[in-house]
């Protein structure tokens, strides 16, 4: 039992994290796209934006100016968590493979192996935090950039959605922390 539950947690922790560095990588956080005439597609991610032709599907992309340049709020905190996510979630993962029980490291102490299992349970939790937190941070911001504009009666005709990376973000922090739940409530 348990080491199919270490194994069904394994499989689910590595493909949040993949979920988690393709929304880091990927480039379409928030979608803005013309009601009225669908001409274009444009996404904003983390590191650029990319406009999308609709009648030819030619896609462009323009690079933000630098890391270190002065950027909304909202890509600096959000690049911070994923990226913090990533990392906390990449070492639960090397810390979860050493301490599975069909992995012949430390066979013959399966009570450091557990701790090993509990431990990586806990890292996958920060980063599922930190993870989810930056994904809400930039979902909350679109909704509220979108409310202004509709406040102050700027409604140009183009509506914001959330991207399919902000989506990913969300599901890869959600599976870390049930990958979490699972390693650390249910394994004993």
């Amino acid at each position: 039992m348990s080491a199919a539950l270490q194994v069904t947690a394994f499989g689910l922790a590595l493909l949040s994290t993949l979920f988690l560095l393709l929304a880091t990588c990927t480039d379409c956080w928030m979608v803005n796209a013309d009601d009225s005439l669908e001409v274009s597609h444009k996404c904003r991610g983390l590191w650029r934006e990319c406009v999308t032709n609709m009648q030819d599907g030619v896609r462009t992309c323009d690079q933000y100016d630098s890391i270190l340049a002065d950027h909304p709020v909202k890509i600096v905190v959000t690049r911070a968590l994923i990226i913090t996510a990533d990392l906390l979630a990449g070492l639960a993962l090397a810390t979860l493979v050493l301490g599975l029980d069909c992995i012949t490291f430390l066979k013959e102490d399966p009570c450091v192996k557990l701790k090993m299992c509990y431990g990586a349970g806990v890292i996958l939790c920060a980063g599922s935090i930190l993870g989810l937190i930056g994904s809400v941070w930039y979902a909350v911001d679109v909704y509220v950039e979108r409310a202004m504009l509709v406040s102050h009666n700027i409604f140009l005709g183009v509506h914001y959605d959330f991207g399919w990376s902000c989506w990913l973000g969300m599901a890869g922090s959600m599976g870390c922390f049930v990958a979490s739940v699972l390693l650390t409530c249910c394994l004993y």
